[in-house]
């Protein structure tokens, strides 16, 4: 392995020194998109989840705002697929827009036949309207704790079908492959125990990579992971580049940098900065309620002007008692720091969000390696383009879950019976990594990321973020890890790679990639996909492709 060539595993192993474990369909990821993967399999098959914590800690369970779907008279699904197309600022497939919206009534139906609770007036779904969104199209449940509904309703139904296993706290280290083709998954059990688990057909539903900056919304477990051993099992991915980053999350010194939902600008909070300007107004003819991409810079960028840490929302203006019901999860988190949303205001600043760019699917969730499917977050529809319309994420891993889970059913199902193990194994021997300061380099990592392939970007700004990242992967990648935290370093370091190449190609401003030194949209150049590299080694660049989902 050279010095800047990500290592094929992660580990050394062999099937003769380790346990094996067979399942027709293995599933690695317990959020929305994976358990929807699982429930859409027959009794027949032998599935397995795999969750890297518990199935209620998944970045799903953490959702706040809710599931977008066209459930009354005065929208419709052009509407939808309009306000999809327009949030994504040029890169969305409309055929695969117009099919994820089209197929979201019926699995916010299927949630309800789960037992998902979902809040209502009287007899009816109630709806609310977030930013980017033209109609109220947004269901929700428990006021602003949506996700944590959901997946409660998903995971007991899970839990109620004999076929269907979970495994809490499995850690995967690599996908195995063998003549072209996924086999199943290399992972340390929850006692450190390192297993070979076979599968006739894997779904990849492991989310992104929101934790590789320092002010982020997401789940500590939001790793990369699955990106990570997808890229080093020869899956391709593509735009990794698009970075969402929500415009208000909770900033206040010991907060644990809390989310403030899409829903509270869409219930019609302002945004003010600390002279108390209401400065989306400038910024847009939507002003509070623009797209993500929209808010998030024009807040960047008041931060900037201001020289203050953060901006404020106000919802100060509207009815306390609503305010107090639809967002209760929100009034406490903002309770501990003796804040009560309806009568103060309320310090946020942007937050790495979500990851949109991922692996390169078809409209069916099949990868581009054999054997392997992918759902969710991880991947990469072409359904959100250059910026996710908010609430639009749920929805497409149900989508993409179910269609999963169908096919690589359907596969599973004309395979024998029969398990062959193949002759795979690492014998390389690289150093260990146990005189390293893990934690030093991910902070290091995370505050380059932040500064460097944040909200704004120069190409000077990026290509010094390269070399030293190319640094930190010269040393890290020629070592051999024991457990989760140097799995993860290694992994979050393939992102960073991808993600500082995929920003120093596109040389435009599109969605939620914008460079200074090139702010304007380039459709003649630049409306197309960036393909990540089949590998990393030396100092490459990437080749814009022209092939979409």
């Amino acid at each position: 392995m050279s010095r800047h060539e990500s290592p094929r595993y992660l580990v050394r192993f062999h099937p003769k020194r380790l346990r094996h474990v067979f399942a027709d369909v293995l599933i690695l990821g317990s959020g929305i998109a994976g358990m929807r993967a699982a429930l859409a399999t027959p009794p027949d098959l032998r599935v397995l989840i795999l969750a890297k914590e518990l199935p209620e800690t998944s970045n799903s369970a953490w959702a706040q705002g809710g599931l977008a779907g066209v459930l009354s008279p005065e929208d419709s699904l052009s509407n939808h697929v309009r306000d999809t197309l327009i949030a994504g600022d040029g890169l969305c497939n409309e055929k695969i827009a117009t099919e994820v919206v089209r197929d979201a009534p019926g699995q916010i139906a299927d949630l309800v036949n789960f037992g998902v609770n979902f809040d209502r007036i009287g007899n009816d779904l109630a709806l609310t309207t977030e930013g980017g969104h033209s109609h109220a199209r947004i269901v929700h449940a428990l006021g602003d704790a949506t996700g944590k509904e959901v997946m409660r309703g998903m995971i007991a139904k899970a839990r109620s079908l004999s076929h269907i296993e979970i495994w809490d706290k499995c850690i995967v280290i690599d996908l195995l492959t063998y003549e072209g083709c996924c086999v199943g998954a290399l992972v340390s059990s929850v006692h450190g125990e390192r297993l070979m688990i076979w599968s006739k057909q894997t779904i990849l539903a492991s989310g992104g990579c929101g934790r590789i900056y320092r002010e982020s919304t997401n789940s500590p477990i939001a790793t990369g992971d699955g990106m990570a051993a997808a890229f080093r099992a020869g899956a391709r991915l593509r735009d990794m580049e698009f970075m969402q980053f929500h415009p208000t999350v909770l900033y206040v010194a010991g907060s644990s940098r809390s989310l403030i939902s899409e829903a509270v600008r869409g219930e019609g909070a302002f945004l003010r900065d600390k002279d108390g300007d209401r400065f989306m107004l400038a910024e847009d003819p939507r002003a509070e309620r623009a797209t993500r991409d929209i808010v998030a810079r024009a807040i960047f960028r008041t931060m900037n002007r201001t020289q203050h840490p953060n901006v404020y929302l106000d919802l100060r203006h509207l009815n306390p008692d609503h305010v107090h019901m639809r967002f209760p999860g929100i009034a406490r988190a903002c309770h501990e720091f003796d804040l009560d949303i309806a009568r103060d205001l309320i310090p946020v600043r942007p937050g790495a969000h979500y990851t949109i760019g991922g692996v390169a699917v078809d409209p069916n969730g099949r990868t581009s390696l054999a054997g392997l499917w992918a759902a969710g977050e991880v991947t990469s529809s072409g359904l959100h383009g250059a910026n996710r319309l908010a609430s639009n994420s749920l929805i497409e891993g149900l989508v993409y879950g179910t269609r999963c889970g169908v096919g690589a059913s359907e596969e599973a199902s004309r395979l024998p019976d029969t398990y062959h193990v193949p002759p795979i194994s690492e014998k390389e021997v690289r150093d260990s990594g146990q005189n390293l300061d893990v934690e030093d380099i991910l902070n290091s990592l995370r505050s380059l990321m932040g500064r460097s392939v944040g909200i704004e970007r120069t190409g000077e700004e990026l290509e010094k973020a390269k070399t030293m990242v190319d640094f930190w992967c010269g040393y890290v990648w020629r070592r051999e890890f024991a457990g989760r935290e140097g799995w993860e370093l290694s992994n979050l370091l393939v992102m960073a790679r991808l993600m500082i190449q995929g920003a120093l190609t596109r040389t435009e401003s599109r969605g939620t990639h914008f460079r200074r030194d090139h702010p304007l949209k380039d459709d003649i150049h630049w409306q197309r996909h960036v393909d990540c590299p089949i590998r990393l080694t030396g100092i490459q660049s990437l080749t814009p492709s022209d092939t979409g989902a």
